[in-house]
């Protein structure tokens, strides 16, 4: 899939990353506090950023990839959101990882939830999960919040790890059940006795 389209979530726009995100690229990643949970190390210099991002090539070998999120007003990079597959795993994982002025706002589960739906209604992923440290209970709360479900435990670079997954028949059923049930409210609130 060559063509990737840009995706837009109400305050945010997401697109390919390039080389020219490589500053902002490299300075959130830079960020101990960012990194804290991540299980990644620094770049050692721009120029390994500029690598990284020229050699990334999620979009074309699988059709999806971790987007560069932009504010929507200010068109500024506040961090990254999107799906990777792991060939070795055959899965796909949603990851985020953004600014620390833009934690604690809903951006992670926002943009999060909008690859979520780009991977199950365009690319027709069956299943997607979630990595996150037992510690991190900020991305846990993300998964969660995005209707992911503890799957089990695992060792996280060391630490202890959880798996969140969700699948597309689990979002159908929801989306099945909730069409019913907003039916039986509809036909029950016209009944007459």
């Amino acid at each position: 899939m060559n063509e990737f389209e840009n995706l837009e979530t109400k305050r945010t726009i997401m697109r390919r990353l390039t080389i020219e995100d490589a500053n902002d690229f490299y300075g959130l990643n830079n960020d101990e506090e960012v990194l804290r949970y991540t299980g990644d190390k620094p770049f050692d210099n721009l120029q390994a950023v500029v690598d990284f991002l020229n050699d990334y090539d999620q979009y074309e070998k699988y059709g999806v990839g971790r987007f560069a999120v932009l504010d929507k007003v200010t068109l500024q990079f506040i961090g990254w959101c999107g799906l990777k597959y792991s060939q070795d795993k055959n899965e796909y994982d949603i990851g985020f990882r953004f600014d620390r002025h833009y934690w604690n706002k809903g951006f992670a589960t926002e943009t999060a939830k909008k690859c979520i739906d780009f991977g199950f209604e365009k690319i027709k992923i069956e299943k997607i999960v979630g990595r996150a440290m037992k510690e991190n209970i900020g991305c846990i709360k993300v998964l969660e919040k995005l209707g992911m479900t503890f799957k089990e435990n695992f060792d996280f670079e060391g630490s202890a790890g959880a798996i969140y997954e969700l699948t597309y028949k689990e979002i159908e059923n929801s989306n099945n059940t909730k069409s019913i049930m907003r039916g039986f409210s509809d036909s029950s609130s016209k009944l007459k006795y």
